[in-house]
């Protein structure tokens, strides 16, 4: 239940007024999982909530060193809401990460970093407001297992939904099983979770998340769409952290399990968040442009020219997994290109034409994914684009058909996305000031990013045989 708090005071009175047992501080790590903390009321006042609370940065993943390890979690009362799956009656704040020296943003805390962001937007006098739209899709599947170790590494995911349980002993099998890349819009039978997305749904518009649309997506196995309406970047970013929190959660209440992994199923589609954005100076939407291309404004043509300039870059925090890159290959819906179009679901950026209203007009960047950090990816997505319109990159002539038909050479001249998540972190490490304009993104913290993703991520998964090594080369 969304509570509608607007300061420290506020949240003391919903406490007594909903006779709430604990409350509960949450933020969110460097590569994007929230992490929480538990309280109980008596301990909070006016003063606790406006000053932070202190806790150990050193265990979190990416943030402090053990010598340096004390900071602040610093409520924001504006997200207040209570919590609909705990067993105790649970109030929940989303909190920044502050320095208890400085008491400034902690300049690794991903939260802060996308609230500078709009502070920057604010003073480059470009706008007030930037409104970011995702469109994040997931699997849920009946069933996984996975692990790796010295001897061993395998993965298994099911689904009742699944083309390959079309012959499996289910006592009895019902069949309607949905056929591999033919999953987009059937209704039930075939369709098993309706009421699943449905429960989902009601859960988001019960914490205040403003839900458009959900829909069964393209893959044979449990794939799903929740559309929610668009927001401003850091309160978007916040009900991304909670759409994954209710989308994880109501699976698990009905003995399912969700993921937003971007590429769980070989041969079918994979999961992306293609991310529609905009920004407003005013009451004006500067995207819109009288006689422009898909009734575009300069602005709105060169936002799309830094983004296509910085998308190897931005994609270390937007496709920011080595299995990202099992996605982001053609033939699969995927935008490899890094064009734009009116219409063009092949281009890397595309600029829907539902509406003809000036206030419709946005860019949907479509090569995000789920897995990504909704404030550093919408924070790098934005910087990207100021920097497109700070400086008038052209992003050259749209193309207005399928890149994927165009003949060789031609499709040769037009830049493609990384290819791994290797090449990515190069592009962040070669391509970054864009990023630290107005002390957005600082050094330290892209510094620390590149080492995290390098050490953490690139180097197990360079390490360790494939399963499909063993097909490929056991016998050699």
């Amino acid at each position: 239940m969304k509570l509608n708090c607007k300061t420290a005071a506020d949240v003391l009175r919903a406490i007594r007024e909903h006779e709430v047992q604990i409350v509960d501080l949450r933020f969110t790590d460097v590569p994007g999982m929230w992490q929480h903390t538990s309280f109980s009321p008596t301990t909070l006042d006016e003063e606790a909530i406006a000053e932070g609370l202190g806790f150990d940065g050193s265990s979190i993943r990416g943030f402090q060193q053990i010598q340096e390890s004390d900071m602040l979690l610093v409520p924001d009362p504006t997200t207040a809401f209570l919590d609909p799956f705990f067993e105790h009656k649970t109030l929940v704040l989303i909190c920044d990460v502050k320095d208890p020296v400085t008491k400034e943003y902690y300049s690794r805390d991903p939260r802060g970093i996308a609230k500078k962001a709009e502070q920057y937007l604010r003073l480059s006098g470009i706008g007030d407001t930037a409104y970011f739209g995702p469109e994040a899709e997931f699997f849920v599947f009946n069933d996984v297992r996975y692990g790796q170790d010295v001897n061993y590494g395998l993965y298994e995911v099911d689904s009742v939904e699944g083309h390959w349980n079309s012959t499996a002993e289910e006592a009895p099998n019902l069949g309607h099983k949905i056929r591999p890349k033919e999953g987009y819009f059937p209704v039930p039978p075939s369709d098993t979770l309706q009421n699943v997305r449905s429960e989902m749904v009601r859960v988001m518009e019960l914490l205040g998340i403003p839900v458009e649309c959900h829909h069964h997506e393209v893959a044979t196995a449990g794939q799903g769409e929740i559309d929610m309406r668009f927001d401003t970047l850091v309160r978007m970013a916040d009900n991304l952290m909670i759409y994954k929190y209710v989308v994880k959660n109501v699976a698990r209440q009905r003995g399912l399990t969700a993921t937003f992994m971007p590429k769980p199923l070989y041969g079918d589609n994979g999961s992306g968040m293609h991310v529609h954005q905009s920004i407003w100076k005013g009451e004006k939407p500067t995207f819109a442009g009288e006689g422009g291309y898909a009734g575009l404004s300069d602005i709105a043509r060169w936002y799309i020219g830094g983004l296509l300039k910085h998308a190897p870059a931005v994609l270390a925090f937007a496709a920011p997994t080595t299995n990202s890159y099992r996605r982001l290959v053609p033939g699969f819906e995927a935008p490899v290109n890094l064009a734009w179009s009116m219409r063009n679901r092949s281009a890397a950026c595309r600029i829907p034409m539902y509406s003809e209203s000036p206030k419709a007009k946005r860019v949907e960047f479509r090569c995000p994914d789920p897995s990504c950090n909704p404030y550093l990816a919408f924070a790098a997505m934005l910087m990207a684009g100021l920097d497109g319109i700070r400086n008038r990159i052209d992003p050259g002539d749209p193309i207005d058909k399928n890149i994927y038909d165009l003949p060789p050479e031609e499709a040769a001249e037009i830049a493609k996305v990384p290819g791994q998540l290797s090449e990515a972190i190069a592009a962040l490490e070669r391509d970054h000031g864009f990023l630290m304009e107005g002390d957005v993104f600082t050094a330290d913290f892209i510094e620390s990013y590149i080492a995290y993703k390098r050490e953490n991520e690139l180097d197990p998964i360079r390490l360790r045989p494939h399963p499909y090594e063993f097909v490929l080369y056991y016998d050699v």
